[in-house]
């Protein structure tokens, strides 16, 4: 049995690269950019005005001037226009080109119209009221960098560079096993002795949100339908999550059938609760990657959120970002486990509070409800004060 950090750095360890596929830009919410992307042009691409009012040049102010002519109106859209007359003005709207010999738009705020004629009610300063050409980006600089997750931000940016379609880092391929004999499906009855299966629907959810659409498949407890069954899904998959049989019960086949698939253990077990019965390994022929999760409920899902989460970041090379809390109650680990402990989050003054939860076990399915991620305790330290920054990991809080 190895500690929780030996386990967390063999996991990592094992990442490789999905591919880039090209995706259309309608689709690619939430996908992982696999390009720099390029300005194909100055943003904002002219000089341009940010009120509507009327546009002058200011040297006509400087020479005493406090009335302007109306020569006409530029609308947002209007291609570029000229000022003929340096006493005179142009009326003017947000958005719009500042017109050659203009350098100073005035709000209608801040002037009076009367029978064509602009005057100025407020103090003037020399190029106000304009947004440069450039200012923001100039053509050829880099506006999203690779790597960055695809937001509805940058859906916007990238659709002002004319991205029609974007390169993306491929997502990975991967099914979900449960195993058990006890388990029946949703909409059936359980008999006393069975109960529904959810683990893999919890995980298909949780892998929803990264955009992954995970396969199903349920295998009973029969060693040699296990054997055939994982055979035929190496090469097929990136990744294989199952959810149970890895434990020490007699019917707990899982291990035994993955060593003679010729899957390569990295390790089996490790110093935490819950999901000390962890196994994790590697088929390399097809390089699929095995994560095989306990079957109780808060296992599968709390090792999703320890090691599976930060495994496909680092894979997709997403920046990742660490978490901490402050307890808000006293709590003990005096035992040689990793504990990760449920909590509810609250932020105060930017800065997260982890309040400690009523639950029963790794089994209490129901707890996760109430759950926004998890404290991680160091093994065989008696005692964490009120007030202890401890590191978080966030299942549900954002």
């Amino acid at each position: 049995m190895i500690s929780f950090e030996e386990a967390y750095e063999k996991v990592m360890e094992n990442t490789f690269s999905f591919g880039v596929e090209k995706t259309l830009l309608t689709h690619s919410r939430g996908r992982v950019l696999a390009e720099d992307v390029l300005a194909d042009r100055d943003s904002p691409p002219f000089n341009r005005s940010t009120k509507d009012g009327i546009t002058i040049n200011y040297k006509a102010i400087e020479d005493g001037q406090k009335a302007f002519k109306i020569e006409g109106v530029i609308a947002a859209g209007t291609a570029k226009t000229q000022l003929k007359d340096s006493a005179n003005c142009l009326e003017i709207m947000t958005g719009a080109v500042l017109p050659d010999n203009a350098d100073t738009v005035v709000m209608y705020e801040d002037i009076e119209i009367n029978d064509g004629v602009a005057t100025l009610k407020k103090e003037v300063v020399k190029g106000q009221n304009i947004h440069r050409q450039g200012s923001d980006v100039k053509q050829g600089e880099v506006i999203i960098k690779k790597n960055t997750k695809i937001t509805a931000a940058e859906i916007g940016i990238l659709a002002s560079v004319g991205k029609v379609e974007v390169s993306v880092k491929e997502l990975p391929k991967i099914t979900l096993i449960s195993t058990g004999n006890e388990l029946v499906a949703v909409h059936e009855k359980p008999l006393p002795h069975q109960i529904r299966g959810s683990n893999t629907l919890s995980l298909h959810a949780l892998l929803e949100t990264e955009n992954i659409h995970a396969e199903h498949l349920h295998l009973d407890d029969e060693k040699e339908s296990i054997k055939n069954n994982l055979r035929e899904l190496f090469g097929e998959n990136d990744v294989l999550m199952l959810s149970g049989g890895v434990s020490r019960g007699k019917f707990d086949y899982i291990p035994e059938v993955l060593d003679e698939l010729g899957v390569e253990k990295v390790f089996h077990k490790v110093k935490q609760r819950p999901g000390k019965p962890f196994w994790f390994g590697l088929h390399k022929a097809s390089k699929t990657i095995i994560f095989s999760f306990p079957g109780n409920p808060v296992s599968t899902f709390a090792n999703y959120h320890v090691y599976f989460k930060d495994w496909l970041y680092k894979a997709m090379e997403i920046p990742a970002e660490s978490k901490s809390a402050i307890l808000m109650n006293e709590v003990e680990n005096d035992s040689p486990l990793t504990l990760f402990v449920r909590v509810k989050l609250k932020t105060e003054a930017e800065k997260l509070h982890a309040f400690l939860i009523s639950e029963n076990g790794s089994g209490d399915l129901s707890s996760l409800a109430h759950t926004d991620g998890f404290i991680r305790l160091s093994p065989d330290k008696k005692k964490y004060e009120k007030g202890t920054v401890v590191p978080c990991i966030l299942s549900r809080y954002n």
